[in-house]
């Protein structure tokens, strides 16, 4: 009984292995969002990468100017959720084919792109954009590029569709975010069951 409970002890004081992986899919409100309910990912937050302005501000980054995009950083235990399908998330929330822009927002700091880290990232990341490719039946605009540093984006940016959802909603719809996404997918993310991700 002893040694069970030591075990036990043992286990629930061993830290959770976890990886990062980073998107860059347009308005990071609407990315963020996408993977808040994904079981296995434990942390999401918005924030700025792939650019060469060191700790840039939202008002910089909005210009277009710096080279970094709207990005998220997703932490996520592998033992609950693959990579794979953070990548199935990230396809099914985004417009593959729009070049330097997603649905209402244009400029290349609204690019789509999967930051990898590591070796198997990239080969799983280009696996996916093979798949996708052929899915649509054309090439894709989204880049794969070796993740850099994530500059966090301000406070009041964190976690904006929770803490705001009328605001939100409203810039969703106005964007005709979900509409797009099921012309190009034939199910908009938000018709799809919170089941459905593993």
């Amino acid at each position: 009984m002893r040694v069970a409970a030591a075990a036990l002890l043992l286990l629930a004081l061993t830290p959770t292995r976890s990886e990062t992986a980073t998107f860059a899919g347009g308005c990071f409100w609407c990315v963020e969002d996408a993977f808040h309910d994904v079981p296995g990912v434990v942390s999401v937050r918005s924030g700025y990468t792939g650019g060469f302005v060191q700790d840039p501000t939202y008002a910089q980054v909005s210009t277009g100017t710096t080279g970094h995009a709207e990005s998220v950083e997703v932490v996520f235990d592998p033992s609950k959720v693959t990579y794979e399908k953070l990548l199935d998330v990230f396809w099914e929330n985004i417009d593959p084919l729009a070049v330097n822009g997603q649905f209402c927002d244009h400029g290349s700091q609204y690019r789509t792109a999967i930051f990898f880290h590591g070796t198997e990232q990239k080969r799983a990341a280009e696996e996916s954009k093979k798949r996708v490719e052929e899915k649509l039946k054309t090439k894709v605009a989204t880049g794969i590029v070796a993740a850099g540093i994530f500059y966090p984006a301000e406070a009041h940016h964190q976690d904006y569709a929770r803490r705001n959802p009328a605001q939100y909603d409203l810039y969703r719809k106005g964007c005709g975010r979900d509409e797009l996404l099921k012309q190009i997918w034939g199910v908009a993310p938000r018709e799809q069951p919170k089941e459905s991700h593993p």
